[in-house]
């Protein structure tokens, strides 16, 4: 308990200051080359005690050692308060503003030029040499102030990428969910209207088809709402979506076949995800598109790397080649994963969109 206690008084910021002052104490009493008189002691004492209110007001403590320093400079045995002085000066660059860091610049300057009869007789560099000491450690101080700075504003600004990206993913998910599962209710509806007269159980197999489907849209973006309301869960470890729930998801499409080559090795989870969003996103645009259109959805395993690709055999969309939401949410998770996405008419007609992810790369 009474280590506890220690130790918390010990990390005070006030207990650090403590320190200082005495060790300024020891400096300054350790300095004197005979006995101290009392005035050296009491100007030693003021000016330790000073130090630890050098944060407060920075300012103020420089002047007021400023003073204690002429007064210790014009004694019949000068011995001014050096150490005090250098702490207070960096404290004035250190905790205030720039403005204040100067005027108290200069005023030192002035006032060590006056107090040690500075004059250009003594040549320039000699001038120089007692005139500019003073000025030194606000000038550090005020150097350390804006790297402190700096990093402080980096730090905000990662923090901000990091907010942004996240909501760029989620952003991401949300448009992957609603659009897709939207899309298979519509087609489902479409069918069931269609076949309510002519077969009755069929237009019941698509209601519940597209009831079902409505119930699992909503049971991923529970999950999606979940992520936000819960800190350091990322968002593609919630979609619960990878490749070995492409059947199901080529099932659900309708009008689509999934061929599969090579050894299926376990995919990194960025991976898995990226691929079966790909599919999901491909095939959901090949419905609003090309409505009716066949599609083959290929995923190959190969020695270091994955490939999937989605073809249709319907029109290719116009657009001018830009991509929209769906694409550039493809184009940006492949990327992430390391690997590079096309899309595009294909030359026999319909439209691909393909990536080749390399599995070495993703950590």
């Amino acid at each position: 308990m009474a280590w506890a206690i220690l130790r918390g008084w010990l990390t005070h910021a006030w207990a650090a200051d403590i320190a200082l002052a005495l060790a300024v104490l020891v400096a300054e009493l350790g300095s004197f080359s005979g006995r101290p008189g009392t005035e050296a002691v009491l100007i030693t004492l003021a000016a330790a005690g000073l130090v630890p209110l050098r944060r407060r007001h920075p300012v103020a403590v420089a002047l007021l050692v400023g003073c204690l320093y002429v007064v210790a400079y014009r004694m019949p045995v000068p011995d001014a308060p050096v150490s005090a002085i250098l702490i207070a000066l960096y404290a004035v660059g250190r905790h205030s503003s720039a403005a204040a860091a100067v005027a108290v610049a200069v005023g030192a300057l002035v006032g060590g030029a006056l107090v040690h009869r500075v004059s250009w007789a003594y040549g320039a560099a000699m001038a120089l040499s007692l005139t500019l000491p003073p000025a030194l450690p606000v000038a550090a101080g005020h150097i350390v102030r804006l790297r402190a700075e700096l990093a402080r504003r980096r730090q905000r600004q990662a923090a901000e990428n990091a907010v942004r990206a996240e909501r760029r993913r989620i952003a991401r998910e949300l448009h992957d969910v609603i659009a897709h599962h939207v899309s298979v209710v519509n087609l489902y509806m479409g069918a069931a209207r269609r076949t309510i007269p002519a077969d009755p159980e069929r237009a019941r197999q698509a209601l519940l088809t597209g009831e079902d489907t409505a119930r699992q849209a909503m049971a991923e973006m529970r999950r999606l709402l979940e992520v936000l309301r819960t800190d350091g869960e990322q968002v593609e470890s919630q979609a619960g979506a990878g490749a070995a729930g492409l059947p199901a998801l080529v099932e659900e499409s309708g009008n689509a076949q999934l061929r599969v080559t090579g050894t299926a090795v376990e995919l990194p989870a960025a991976v898995d995800h990226a691929i079966y969003r790909l599919v999901q996103e491909a095939l959901t645009n090949t419905r609003k598109h090309a409505a009716g259109a066949r599609s083959t959805v290929r995923l190959a395993y190969r020695p270091g790397l994955v490939e999937v690709e989605v073809a249709d055999d319907g029109r290719a969309p116009s657009g001018g080649g830009e991509l929209g939401l769906g694409l550039a949410g493809m184009a940006e998770r492949v990327s992430l994963c390391g690997g590079e996405l096309r899309a595009g008419p294909a030359p026999e007609g319909g439209f691909v969109v393909s990536a080749r992810i390399p599995l070495t790369e993703v950590t």
